[in-house]
């Protein structure tokens, strides 16, 4: 079996390492507590809150220190790797946390942690120190009656975090704090799924208990047995059985212990979506939008009104993620307020909630501004100051256009020494588009801005690849850069395809000696500026064209790949295709 690869030094003092992290992260609002791993609130000794305590075995991160601040934990007892902590680190954070408000325990329905938080309680009671502990018990995976353990404590117990912390910070005594925690436990299920086990960190093997094709129904937050194992399920299924699982294992109903569906129809819940660690954020939005749909559909028929998605009880990297359900619908008064609370803590996110009064804002889409092809209106365009402006560029494209369609043999030929043997079939395609635009009058020709607007249309429609997205970038910031002109004359036409070739460096990243169309384009457009000659410009472009033959080596394009032996001799062919084109523009002026 491989090795499971991990981010670790030693495997022994992790936990130590992990918690020195933590406090780097947060040097303003967390402390250590000396001889133990307990991460604690850094100003706990100045709070007169009733104060939270939890914890557990570590590798379940963010869980629990990452939700220490204001209005969640004042601390978290940090045990070894999927471990208890030890009594004595339990009592020292009651301990730290000692104050006349009193301390509540919030335990996951775990032996160990039962057994070990159970007795720092009571030694913390004999001590004078008001202290109580609540068990959270939240998985549904398996059946009440199986055994006198229970249901184990999973992902919900972040939400008995939120809403016993928001109530703390209210000034709630230590009893009425624990109510609140037993209220939010008896409301709300969890269960999870695995598409792979989890391996922990010191481990000699990749754990494999669940083949490519095999996922885990129940499974728990340390790799324990779930439900059942299954074939590979689609998200919706996976919702499926998570939703119906959790409504079939039900709820305490009042003072005499009924079991109850877990929700009803119309209902309002609180879902929260689990990253079991491993799980992409991806992945992770395509579970939620199937619980919300299924949940809201026609077998259902609740309301989801808050939809929490991230991180809150992991198990390492476990490929794998769990729902909880908690229904809101006739919970005692205040309890939705505590759990929309402010909290800093700094593993919780801002909940995006929906009121239920009117559609979900996020339901409705914007509309689509939507632009028809060369829609400049004529009042737009800045004054147009060259002669026979149509007639000659009508004239230019269909030179350049068929220019381009006669000599793709050459430049397919190139290109098939220096790239992917493209080029001129590509070139062609955008001419013979050219012209067949032209020729139907859909290429408008009347001014410069919507000429080069309907090139770069045209272009876009039939050329493709890294060189047809190139040109249409260029047409296009020429003709949006000339619309910003108030007057378009002869000089603003010279310079503006300097502009066009800017266009292409910028997004290109391309430039002057990278073997591409830009060594024939940059000559050409400095010299067109320069000297106010198209044949000039043209015989630029051509030099820098042929120039290209001698380069040995390419930092872009298909030739950037290729060694000196295969470039050296051969021109870059879109350097060859633009000064063919200016050339041929050259011979009507």
């Amino acid at each position: 079996m491989p090795k499971p690869k991990k981010i670790i030094n030693d495997p022994a003092n992790a936990v130590e390492e992990f918690i020195r992290g933590l406090l780097l992260q947060y040097p303003n609002r967390l402390a250590k507590l000396a001889n133990h791993h307990v991460v604690l609130k850094a100003d706990i000794a100045s709070s007169s809150q009733v104060h939270l305590l939890s914890g557990g075995g570590s590798g379940h991160e963010p869980s629990h220190a990452g939700w220490i601040g204001n209005g969640m934990l004042s601390g978290a007892i940090c045990g070894g790797i999927f471990a208890s902590p030890s009594v004595a680190a339990v009592l020292a954070a009651i301990r730290a946390a000692k104050n006349d408000k009193g301390v509540l325990l919030v335990v996951k329905n775990y032996t160990g942690d039962r057994l070990n938080f159970g007795m720092a309680c009571e030694k913390a009671n004999a001590e004078g120190i008001h202290c109580q502990m609540v068990v959270a018990a939240d998985d549904c995976a398996l059946e009440r009656t199986k055994g006198i353990t229970g249901a184990r404590g999973v992902a919900g117990t972040v939400l008995i975090h939120k809403i016993a912390g928001a109530a703390a910070a209210q000034g709630k005594s230590l009893q009425e704090v624990a109510n609140w925690a037993n209220a939010v436990s008896a409301r709300m299920g969890t269960v999870g799924v695995a598409m792979d086990s989890v391996t922990v960190p010191g481990a000699d093997a990749i754990n494999d208990r669940l083949d490519e094709n095999t996922i885990e129904i129940g499974l728990g937050i340390h790799g324990e047995a779930g439900l059942r194992q299954s074939p590979l399920l689609t998200a919706k299924e996976i919702a499926q059985e998570l939703i119906t699982t959790i409504q079939k294992y039900g709820r305490t109903s009042g003072a005499d212990g009924e079991i109850v569906p877990m929700f009803q129809p119309k209902d309002e819940l609180c879902i929260l979506v689990n990253n079991l660690g491993g799980t992409s954020n991806f992945e992770m939005s395509i579970l939620a939008q199937s619980c919300v749909e299924l949940l809201e559909g026609a077998e259902f028929g609740a309301q989801v009104t808050r939809v929490l998605v991230g991180s809150y009880m992991t198990s390492f990297d476990m490929h794998g993620a769990s729902l909880t359900i908690l229904n809101l619908s006739g919970a005692p008064d205040g309890m939705v307020a505590l759990l929309d609370a402010a909290t800093d803590a700094p593993a919780w996110g801002v909940c995006d909630t929906w009121n239920r009064t009117a559609a979900r804002a996020s339901a409705t889409e914007i509309p689509e501004v939507v632009v028809a092809a060369n829609e400049v209106s004529a009042g737009s365009l800045p004054t147009l100051t060259v002669p026979n402006f149509e007639a000659v560029a009508k004239q230019m494209i269909q030179a350049a256009a068929q220019k381009l369609i006669d000599e793709e043999p050459t430049l397919t030929k190139y290109d098939t020494i220096v790239g992917d043997g493209d080029c001129g079939i590509t070139m062609k395609r955008g001419a013979t588009e050219l012209l067949k635009r032209l020729e139907s009058g859909d290429l408008k020709t009347e001014h410069p801005v919507s000429m080069f607007a309907a090139i770069a249309d045209a272009v876009s429609a039939s050329m493709g690849g890294t060189s047809g997205v190139l040109l249409e970038l260029m047409f296009r910031k020429m003709g949006s850069s000339l619309a910003r002109e108030e007057t378009v004359g002869v000089d603003q036409l010279q310079a503006i395809l300097g502009t066009g070739t800017d266009a292409i460096i910028l997004y290109g990243g391309a430039n002057v000696g990278s073997r591409t169309m830009l060594d024939a384009l940059v000559p050409a457009s400095n010299t067109l500026v320069s000297s106010k000659s198209l044949a000039d410009s043209a015989a630029k472009a051509k030099e820098g064209a042929d120039n290209t033959a001698s380069l040995k080596a390419a930092s872009a394009g298909r030739s950037n790949y290729l060694s000196e032996e295969t470039l050296e001799g051969t021109p870059d062919p879109g350097a060859i295709a633009v000064a063919l084109v200016l050339e041929e523009i050259a011979k009507l002026v």
